[in-house]
């Protein structure tokens, strides 16, 4: 398990934002996914899966319950450090991967040396 920091906070399940370094972390091996300004994805390992690999056909014909590969595509995120799965997301063929997470950093330092924030157990709470 990751180790406890002072400016590090728990964003998802395996994705952690250490505030001094501006950087994503794993945080099950604590290898550094990438900058804090950009996409994380961008330092993940990436498969790009056949959605029937996932869901296989429940019944034979033609309306099998199987997503279609022509239509859309699951593509998976890996901790390049240690393989965990960090994310995964469901896409047409051809769509750019998401941004789905875009944190201010600026103003969260900001807001934290202000004291309105403080961060307890990797967690961010309003200041009391």
């Amino acid at each position: 398990m990751a180790t406890q920091q002072k400016n590090r906070l728990r964003i998802t399940e395996y994705l952690d934002l250490d505030l001094d370094s501006e950087q994503w972390m794993c945080n099950r091996c604590n290898r550094v996914i990438g900058p804090a300004r950009e996409n994380y994805k961008k330092g993940c390992l990436v498969h790009d899966r056949d959605p029937r690999e996932i869901h296989p056909p429940l019944v034979s014909g033609a309306f099998n319950f199987s997503p279609d590969p022509l239509w859309v595509r699951i593509v998976e995120f890996y901790c390049p450090g240690c393989g965990t799965q960090v994310e995964t997301e469901y896409l047409p063929p051809g769509h750019p991967i998401t941004h789905d997470i875009e944190i201010d950093v600026d103003r969260l330092k900001e807001r934290l040396q202000k004291g309105e924030f403080v961060i307890r157990e990797q967690r961010l709470e309003a200041a009391e």
